[in-house]
């Protein structure tokens, strides 16, 4: 079995649970997802079977949508709710002060990840050295955020953000950073990721509901094929006699291309097909002078 599973990965689990709960369910080995949700967050968590696993790394690079409550006034050793609280204070509750603080940081933002992450320092991850009562010294990390909106106040200490983000984002630190700004400090009180790509909260499916349409045989129902993650990339078709070339994972020259190349530039990354249409994998196209090909980038064959 090769495609991408769209799952709504519950509170309580934690991502690596999720992908051993589905090799279990599936019999097999090659599963893989593409970005930790911490236990007490839900949402969207596409999970790769099969060949699909060679494409993680295109998945986790997406942008992503999270719906995060922020408490203000609050802080807390690891920035959500799961943590201890470190200080109180007061909070203005003033709507236009906090619009402002929030809108603030659309754009580039450079980041210093929480020191209750999987992230390595020396080799050794930096929530392991928090449980020891350590903290040591982060880099700030540029992360974009590409739009954040208040979708809801609620006072007289929390607010719903609706945010679009990099890779790489940590919205506790958001929280925790917005509060800084406000003066009364905050940490993250919920998170729903509800979009990876082209993957959301609409087409998504609970581990359970997995397994009944398991059962009734029905997986082909709901599994993304791989090449629908590009969906966005040009496409073209090898003729017969290119075929060789294909399953070797050789490049592929404009001859044996059933397509029209007008449109394609040197450095473009494009879909290619074999003659039957299976989808063979992502190709770099190079143009040198006389001589233009198309170069394997990430083969799933």
């Amino acid at each position: 079995m090769n495609g991408i599973l769209n799952i709504y990965k519950e509170k309580g689990y934690t991502s690596h649970d999720v992908v051993a709960v589905i090799r279990k369910m599936l019999h097999q080995k090659r599963v893989g997802h593409t970005g930790t949700l911490d236990p007490e967050a839900e949402g969207v968590l596409p999970i790769c079977i099969g060949k699909a696993t060679k494409a993680v790394e295109f998945l986790t690079d997406q942008k992503k949508r999270y719906l995060a409550i922020a408490k203000l006034g609050t802080t807390t050793t690891t920035q959500d709710a799961v943590g201890d609280i470190i200080e109180t204070k007061p909070v203005n509750f003033d709507k236009n002060k906090i619009e402002k603080i929030v809108n603030s940081f659309i754009g580039e933002y450079e980041q210093v990840p929480p020191m209750y992450s999987a992230i390595k320092v020396n080799g050794k991850k930096l929530y392991e050295l928090a449980r020891q009562g350590k903290t040591v010294e982060r880099k700030a990390r540029k992360v974009y955020i590409y739009d954040i909106k208040i979708t809801s106040f609620m006072p007289p200490d929390q607010i719903e953000l609706d945010i679009l983000c990099s890779k790489g984002t940590y919205i506790r630190t958001l929280c925790a950073d917005i509060g800084d700004l406000l003066g009364c400090g905050a940490h993250m009180g919920s998170l729903i990721r509800t979009e990876v790509g082209i993957f959301n909260l609409n087409n998504s499916i609970k581990l359970d509901q997995l397994k009944e349409l398991i059962d009734q045989q029905k997986l082909d129902t709901i599994i993304t094929n791989i090449d629908e993650l590009f969906q966005d990339y040009p496409s073209v078709t090898i003729k017969e006699n290119g075929e060789k070339a294909l399953i070797n994972g050789n490049r592929i020259y404009f001859s044996y291309i059933n397509s029209n190349m007008k449109e394609i530039k040197d450095q473009d990354i494009i879909k290619v097909y074999n003659y039957r249409g299976s989808f063979i994998g992502l190709y770099k196209v190079v143009i040198e002078g006389a001589e233009s090909y198309l170069k394997p980038l990430k083969l799933f064959l």
